[in-house]
């Protein structure tokens, strides 16, 4: 409230608009960056989880195949 009385008296009201804007521009910054840090984060663990995935979708396949391998192997010694 001082703030704003010595602000009237010597005309300094702009640049406590300003002033007033800047910080919030420097609070909505801040907050975008940790969005964006947080959004980053997401999809760092989301290729990961899907590197994890792959990585078991070709375990699977390789075992499937050395089945099938046994299999056809079996049937050609009938």
């Amino acid at each position: 409230m001082a703030k704003q009385a010595v602000a009237a008296d010597t005309g300094l009201e702009p640049i406590d608009r300003l002033e007033e804007k800047v910080k919030l521009l420097v609070s909505i910054v801040t907050e975008l960056r940790n969005e964006q840090g947080q959004m980053a984060d997401a999809r760092l663990a989301s290729s990961e989880m899907a590197g994890s995935e792959l990585s078991t979708l070709r375990d699977e396949r390789d075992l499937i195949r050395s089945r099938v391998v046994d299999m056809l192997t079996q049937l050609e010694s009938i």
